[in-house]
């Protein structure tokens, strides 16, 4: 799954599975048992198929955090509040404000967001197979995987093909 020359490789990524403790709120829930392990299993599945992730996007949800951190991938992060219950418009913002010598960026998030976003952008060169899995369901832990003819200030809709849909397990 090499980029082009010149073409970036954005990750998306649902955080794995949650628990829901009484009294935690929302934002605050920790990842069940079972999501520790398909984080891991996630950051396995990365490290094998995409190329070296250069930066990670994260929400600051627990969740999201937790999964980040059991995926071990070493990369410089930046923790996005806005990227919390984000429309797609936000989260293609938070994208866009990165560094241009990125070539490779893994964003953790969440669901409705992450399929609508993974779609969104899916224009030609898009893996149809990939597309009908997203649309189906984006389940914790998977993984979009879409590549960026340009730069980051110029994704937008439908200006990327979306050439991988990954549910490690």
């Amino acid at each position: 799954m090499a980029p082009v020359k010149g073409q970036r490789t954005l990750l998306l990524m649902r955080h794995a599975k949650s628990d829901y403790p009484a009294g935690v709120t929302d934002h605050d829930r920790p990842l069940a048992s079972r999501g520790i392990k398909q984080a891991g299993l996630a950051g396995d599945w990365l490290r094998a198929n995409a190329p070296a992730i250069d930066a990670v996007l994260c929400s600051t949800a627990t969740r999201a955090r937790e999964t980040l951190a059991n995926t071990r991938i070493d990369a410089p992060v930046r923790y996005s509040e806005r990227l919390y219950g984000a429309a797609p418009g936000t989260m293609i913002e938070e994208i866009n404000a990165v560094a241009d010598d990125v070539k490779t960026l893994l964003v953790v998030g969440h669901e409705p967001t992450m399929s609508a976003v993974a779609l969104g952008l899916a224009g030609s060169g898009t893996d149809t197979t990939a597309a009908e899995g997203i649309s189906a369901k984006f389940p914790t832990s998977a993984i979009a995987v879409l590549a960026v003819p340009s730069g980051w200030e110029d994704l937008e809709l439908g200006r990327a093909a979306l050439i991988g849909f990954e549910v490690p397990r």
